[in-house]
């Protein structure tokens, strides 16, 4: 669980991320270490990056959909357009962990 002014710091980055507006490196840093230990806060961060990479995502697509399930990875440039074989498709299913996946947020 985030501390009310840990929440409100990574609220101020991920809007300025969303908006694509300038951050500075020490908070990204900052806000990529949080991510990294807590579920709630890499969602608040896939989501700003989502929405810069989308800004005019309709709620009523399946992008809309997407960007509000939190599913699928942010960048355009990862995303899997074809596969070449049986092992590609099961790589692509295979789960990254992050480090916190034995915690409960």
């Amino acid at each position: 669980m985030l501390s009310t002014q840990y929440r409100l710091r990574l609220q101020f980055i991920c809007d300025r991320i969303a908006r694509q507006q300038e951050v500075q490196l020490n908070e990204m840093v900052w806000a990529n270490k949080l991510a990294k230990s807590n579920r709630s806060a890499a969602e608040m961060l896939r989501k700003a990056r989502r929405s810069a990479n989308n800004p005019d995502v309709q709620q009523d697509s399946l992008d809309g959909f997407i960007h509000a399930m939190d599913l699928g990875d942010p960048d355009p440039n990862n995303h899997k357009k074809s596969f070449e074989g049986a092992e590609d498709i099961v790589e692509w299913f295979t789960q990254d962990k992050t480090d916190d996946w034995l915690q409960r947020d």
